[in-house]
């Protein structure tokens, strides 16, 4: 196999030092530092220096960064990749819709080849769009060997990736106590370290007897964390945050996803166990899940990542979680003040603090901050260059965390390295096979349209809307 080069000839294997050069650094340190024309030096993998005018060893990929923002690589809290085969076709289904099509009738003829076909599209595209850690919320695996699948798939792209095992089809309280669900973590998981890290996927919904305890003490016996989803209106609240932290199964390793629709005596419950929650604004603002809680979360000074979810129906990157969050937390204070007749005149939110939460939110989350989630000598190489001297929006860069925040897209990732490893650069990807993520992608979609049925694959991709209601206007059009 030719090693991957350069637009400019230079080799670009992994394991070889890198040196960026004269970028403008977010080091998203406890500082929030920013440093312009610095560089950074990459040796072995880890952050070896960083400053102006750098010694670089002489075998050293020298990246020009200038007139660019070097930053750390953003992480996903919490993605259903497996779904990603699907994408867009729920563009517009409201959050019951998506609950009918993929718990209650289509979801199981999902085969484990697509699993992986997903999977892999949204480990690819995740890089693509400068996220170096993704959550793999994989609510999708059936039996091992869908898991199997699942893991196949993020091992072939060398990026960062936490499974959240999980299975939509049974109750967790069985399908941790299978044999093969343990046999499967030893076999697979155990041992991998920090590039495939690995979590319980499982929301506590059953009821005052709280069955799902039992599947909280299996995630203890094995050391694991927990990740959840609370506080969605219609499916799990109050009720599941209190018999969580009730019965001690709420700690700093907890993750919580939306949290939307709780009382304060549950983000009380929250803070206090120091569980941290991954918001996915653009699905709370979609499908339905309640207000998208940053705003809330913020006021009881509760630990925030930030999420996708999933692009069956919405975009794959951070940049617009990051956008749409900001927005979403402003429009609530805004909407607050009005109500009370009042203008807001000092926003609570800054740019910088979502970028911090699409960074540092999610290495702290995953209990992985002394690794990756800033640019720190000592720390793992996890880093995104943006850059696009072909584009106008990428000058002038006056606001470095607002251009982050605001204007900044998929399109300005120049270069990604993980681990050390470069995966983009100068726009491409690099050792990644993308056309078999394609010809995968196609099978299943081919697969599940045909099992599915003409009539019912063009009725889930377009349900009913609701009836048009116009206000009566006492005003005529007069010629």
């Amino acid at each position: 196999m030719n090693k991957p080069i350069s637009t400019s000839g230079e080799s670009l294997e992994h394991g070889r030092s890198i040196v960026f050069r004269g970028g403008i650094v977010l080091t998203m340190d406890n500082a929030h530092r920013i440093v312009k024309d610095c560089d950074v030096l990459v040796v072995g993998g880890e952050i070896r220096e960083v400053g102006p005018g750098l010694e670089a060893p002489v075998d050293a990929l020298e990246i020009d960064a200038r007139g660019g923002i070097i930053m750390p690589g953003m992480i996903d809290t919490h993605r259903h990749m497996w779904q990603t085969a699907m994408r867009a076709y729920g563009a517009d289904w409201t959050l019951s819709q998506y609950f009918v099509w993929y718990y209650l009738e289509y979801g199981k003829n999902f085969r484990p080849q697509d699993v992986f076909a997903g999977n892999l599209l949204s480990a690819i595209e995740a890089v693509d769009a400068g996220v170096t850690t993704s959550v793999d919320w994989s609510h999708g695996l059936q039996t091992s060997d869908y898991a199997d699948a699942a893991v196949d798939a993020l091992e072939s792209v060398p990026a960062r990736f936490v499974l959240g095992y999980g299975n939509i089809q049974r109750a967790p309280w069985e399908w941790t106590a299978d044999k093969e669900f343990l046999d499967f973590y030893n076999r697979r998981i155990h041992g991998k370290g920090d590039m495939l890290g690995f979590q319980i996927a499982f929301d506590v919904v059953a009821g005052p007897e709280f069955p799902e305890r039992a599947a909280f003490e299996v995630a203890r016996e094995l050391g694991v964390s927990v990740t959840t989803h609370a506080g969605v209106l219609g499916a799990n609240g109050d009720d599941s945050v209190r018999l969580m932290h009730e019965n001690g199964f709420m700690n700093p390793e907890t993750v919580l996803v939306h949290c939307s629709t709780l009382s304060h005596d549950s983000y009380h419950r929250i803070s206090a166990s120091g569980s941290s929650v991954s918001v996915s604004t653009e699905s709370e603002q979609s499908a339905g899940q309640g207000y998208p809680s940053s705003w809330m979360l913020r006021q009881f000074d509760i630990p925030i990542s930030i999420s996708q979810d999933t692009s069956v129906w919405w975009s794959a990157d951070l940049f617009t979680a990051m956008r749409t969050t900001l927005g979403a937390d402003r429009s609530r204070q805004h909407f607050e003040a009005h109500r009370k007749g009042e203008t807001v005149t000092q926003l609570d939110l800054r740019s910088e603090d979502v970028i911090d939460w699409a960074t540092r939110g999610g290495s702290k989350a995953l209990g992985l901050d002394g690794k990756i989630g800033s640019i720190e000598v000592g720390k793992r190489a996890d880093i995104v260059l943006l850059k696009n001297d072909e584009s106008p929006v990428m000058f002038p860069i006056v606001n470095p965390y607002g251009h982050v925040a605001m204007q900044a897209q998929r399109a300005d990732v120049h270069t990604v390295v993980v681990d050390g490893n470069i995966l983009k650069h100068e726009h491409r990807l690099i050792g990644i096979d993308l056309a078999q993520a394609r010809r995968a992608v196609e099978e299943t979609v081919s697969h599940l349209e045909g099992t599915l049925g003409e009539e019912a694959w063009h009725a889930g991709m377009h349900p009913a809307l609701a009836p048009k209601s116009i206000i009566d206007n006492p005003y005529k059009y007069v010629d």
